[in-house]
């Protein structure tokens, strides 16, 4: 008998297994990945679409698109959020680099996010204003020309590295975004000091300010939050520019690894509001 049953074992084996082999892999509705080429630096990334319920149905409506860093972290609690809150929003997460040739899936970021450049050769940080000119040349041409859009209406989000880079997209080409969310910046002292700087020197090249700034940090994130601070007495310069700030906002009983859920919504929340105005 017990080796009948073996026999009937070994047998339906490689079905049970030829079965598992054909599940798939879950994908997001209504979401597309679209290869992209930053044509400046020859370097290859990826798009992640998330189109609204109705999108194909209402043919004649334009909608407002957030456009996001780290997207392979920020896609889900983004597309969850923005479900309930914010329904009518097209997401564009943008990638890390999928043809660069290291280990780590998300080496670029150390790269594309920052501002100042290291004295070591080795070290490729630095180079945020290639990554802008990536976003405005690129990225954004795509989304806008592929699909309906409302130009009025860009949002950038971007979160611990990506809110350093959206800190300086604001006083380097601020029409580039009508709203920015900062979410725990990634700011150290010398970083603080280059924005101040940067701010002071742009300042009489830039005459109207027109965008809105949301900028959150976690409770237990020192010695940042006292730098990210300091960053909101630089952005208050710019309000009788048209730059509207709603202040610091505090995620209570939080560090750096967990506040970005609570940032997320608060802050889609509050674009809710901005958008809706």
């Amino acid at each position: 008998m017990k080796r009948s049953l073996v026999i009937i074992l070994l047998i339906l084996l490689p079905q049970f297994y030829a079965n598992a082999s054909k599940q798939t892999a879950y994908v997001m509705p209504r979401t597309q990945v679209i290869p992209i080429k930053d044509s400046k630096a020859n370097r290859q990334y990826e798009l992640f679409i998330r189109l609204p319920e109705g999108y194909s149905k209402n043919a004649n409506t334009k909608y407002p698109v957030i456009y996001s860093t780290d997207a392979v972290w920020h896609m889900e609690t983004l597309a969850g959020v923005t479900e309930y809150l914010m329904p009518n929003v097209i997401i564009a997460g943008i990638s890390w680099q999928t043809d660069l040739k290291d280990d780590t899936p998300n080496a670029s970021r150390f790269r594309d996010y920052t501002l100042i450049k290291s004295t070591d050769p080795t070290n490729p940080e630095g180079e945020a204003a290639n990554h802008l000119s990536f976003i405005r040349n690129d990225v954004i041409k795509y989304v806008e020309n592929n699909y309906r859009t409302d130009p009025n209406e860009r949002t950038y989000l971007g979160y611990s590295l990506g809110g350093l880079f959206g800190a300086y997209i604001l006083f380097s080409k601020p029409d580039t975004f009508k709203h920015y969310i900062l979410g725990s910046p990634y700011f150290s002292e010398q970083r603080v000091r280059y924005i101040d700087d940067f701010e002071a020197q742009m300042r009489p090249l830039q005459k109207d300010f027109n965008a809105n700034v949301f900028v959150s940090i976690g409770e237990q994130e020192t010695p940042r939050l006292s730098l990210t601070q300091d960053y909101i007495t630089v952005l208050q310069r710019r309000s009788k520019l048209g730059l509207s700030i709603t202040g610091l906002e505090i995620i209570r009983g939080t560090n750096h690894a967990t506040a970005f859920p609570e940032t997320t919504i608060r802050a889609v929340k509050w674009l809710s509001q901005q958008v809706s105005k």
